[in-house]
């Protein structure tokens, strides 16, 4: 029995040696036999068919090869949220530069369609925000001539206001 306090005193037949290092011979105290692979040696052929490698994949496009009015309809893309009529127009510019060149343009056709869908919502709420100011505008009259008699009466930073 060995004392788990002092582990000097075990006996040296109990510990495995150390393991080799990784890719070095295995010493087993007795030359290596006929069977045994060399250290640095060739691994063993094996014996299964040899395959030719595989055929070279196809190449795609060149990385510059890039057609007429792509960067434009991009460029289309990112304007037409901020600018939508410039957006639009760039759109349009992009695609017919690619129609003539015989390419299809999705960024074009993205800024297009995207351009003529801000352009009818900011109209729309241009027309929105056209009558809530008028409304507001013609409630602020009418609540500075309440409790007048009709007439003309000159403000105080000289203007002047028409109650009915």
């Amino acid at each position: 029995m060995t004392d788990p306090q002092n582990p000097a005193d075990t006996p040296a037949s109990n510990v495995p040696p150390a393991p080799p290092a990784y890719g070095a011979p295995q010493s087993t105290g007795s030359a290596p036999s006929a069977g045994e692979p060399q250290y640095g040696a060739a691994p063993p052929a094996y014996g299964g068919p040899q395959y030719a490698s595989a055929p070279p994949a196809p190449a795609g496009p060149p990385a510059g090869d890039t057609y007429p009015g792509k960067t434009l309809g991009i460029v289309a893309v990112i304007v037409v949220f901020f600018a939508s009529i410039i957006g639009l127009i760039l759109g349009y510019v992009a695609r017919s530069q690619s129609k003539a060149a015989g390419y299809k343009n999705t960024p074009a056709k993205v800024a297009i369609i995207l351009g003529w869908i801000f352009l009818v919502l900011g109209i729309i709420a241009g027309v929105i925000i056209t009558v809530v100011l008028v409304t507001a505008g013609a409630n602020a009259l009418n609540e500075l001539c309440a409790g007048m008699p009709p007439g003309e009466y000159e403000l105080t930073t000289g203007g002047t206001v028409t109650c009915p």
